[in-house]
């Protein structure tokens, strides 16, 4: 069922359309912050506790091979020696240097032929982040976006999209408003900048009351047409303050965990961006990214690729393991991937280029089937098209789907045309 809605302007607030007529008759567009936190909770146990509620985004930056990670052909012309293990999964074999992922591959499921139109780094990241391709006239917003706008979490004072390790395209809201950015930090082990008031209590709070007059000043000289309670001002300062006194920044310090699940997660930027992702799922934040960049191997692929692994191998394993404990796993989407796969062949400086041909991508709780493949890739590097090739779109389908949400609702973009969330279907085979 289609239903065109405008994106909510508050802070991950309310977006069925039944919901906003009630705030406009109520004069409260635009202000949902003002909506009773009893109310924001009813509406989330409406949208079905029982359904998938977060994601996790692993975002391998750069493009990794999926010949040396999760669609390896050992033996094949193309392997160039890479070998490949048996996993927990019957039948399926990953490259030999993902050793704990193999051993819960039946928690994981790869779709091998991803195809994508776009061969660029910036232009497949946008494709794969928001599920549409990039055109001059609209910015789509990014998987996190939409997870945040479609299932508010009125109990969380921190963001509810949070980019951890990011590059220069972490996830954005686009027509959504800027409001549903990602909030980025870096390395979980130091702390979050500007959290702290400079100045004491007193003067802290001496501040925001002359502030207060100030905007009150400012709203009442402006033009009827122009409403200074739109600009959502007041509900960001309000949302700030909130967070800075929140026992839930709790959740991004990962120093309080054991030295053994540090360990686990292993000793990196990497490892503990995927322990900070489990803490912050666990508070109720809707999506993390967590970036590993260094995947473009146009030269001595083997050996880039290697040190990569090395890096991802534990902290995925670790972070299927650690949500599957917490009871996490059924309520979390993990998809593992970056922009596009890298060419069968090598190159002449022994690297493998750009390949959005068929390449692979792992997803992973929230409902959906471990243990299983989708699509297939030629042994032999001949064959361009794969077997049972899976757009772009249909992986953000499957990922809506599964969060309960329908792929086909429509929002009203700011160019004023309705879109669907998106033009893909859900990979049946996963649910």
């Amino acid at each position: 069922m289609k239903t065109s809605k405008s994106p909510t302007p508050g802070l991950c607030g309310p977006s069925h359309l039944t919901r906003r007529s009630l705030l406009q008759a109520a004069g409260l567009s635009g202000t949902t912050w003002l909506t009773p936190f009893a109310d924001l909770l009813a509406l989330d146990a409406e949208r079905g506790k029982s359904r998938g509620k977060s994601v996790i985004l692993l975002w391998l930056s750069g493009a990794p091979s999926q010949l040396e990670t999760f669609d390896p052909h050992a033996g094949s012309p193309i392997a160039y020696g890479t070998t490949s293990i048996k996993t927990a999964a019957p039948g399926i074999e990953l490259a030999s240097s993902l050793e704990q992922t193999a051993e819960i591959m039946s928690d994981i499921s790869l779709i091998r032929s991803v195809v994508s139109r776009e061969g660029d780094h910036q232009r497949a990241i946008y494709n794969i982040k928001t599920g549409y391709r990039p055109i001059p006239a609209l910015r789509h917003p990014s998987i996190g976006a939409v997870v945040c706008h479609e299932l508010p979490n009125a109990a969380v004072e921190i963001p509810t999209h949070v980019s951890i390790l990011p590059n220069q395209w972490p996830g954005r809201g686009g027509y959504l408003g800027a409001q549903y950015d990602a909030f980025q930090i870096g390395d979980p082990t130091k702390p979050l900048p500007d959290m702290r008031d400079r100045t004491s209590d007193e003067r802290s709070e001496n501040r925001l009351e002359s502030l207060s007059v100030v905007e009150a000043a400012f709203a009442k000289g402006r033009h009827p047409d122009l409403d200074a309670s739109k600009t959502l001002h007041v509900a960001t300062v309000e949302k700030a303050r909130r967070m800075m006194t929140s026992d839930q920044l709790k959740a991004f310090d990962v120093t309080g965990e054991t030295a053994e699940v540090r360990a686990a997660y292993g000793d990196t930027p990497f490892g503990r961006g995927c322990l900070a992702a489990r803490r912050l799922v666990e508070a109720g934040v809707r999506c993390v990214e967590v970036t590993l960049g260094g995947w473009d191997s146009h030269v001595n692929n083997h050996e880039s690729q290697a040190g990569r692994v090395a890096i991802l191998d534990p902290a995925f394993a670790m972070l299927i393991r650690d949500l599957k404990q917490r009871e996490l796993l059924d309520n979390t989407v993990v998809l593992c991937g970056g922009e596009f796969g890298r060419t069968p062949k090598l190159n002449g400086l022994e690297g493998r280029d750009h390949w959005p041909h068929g390449f692979s991508l792992a997803l992973a709780g929230g409902g959906i089937a471990g243990g299983r493949v989708v699509g297939a890739t030629d042994p032999s590097g001949e064959k361009q098209a794969p077997d049972r090739p899976v757009p772009v779109a249909d992986i953000h389908a499957t990922i809506q789907t599964v969060l309960g949400i329908d792929p086909q609702d429509e929002l009203m973009t700011t160019a004023n045309r309705p879109l669907a969330l998106s033009e893909g279907k859900p990979v049946s085979e996963l649910l």
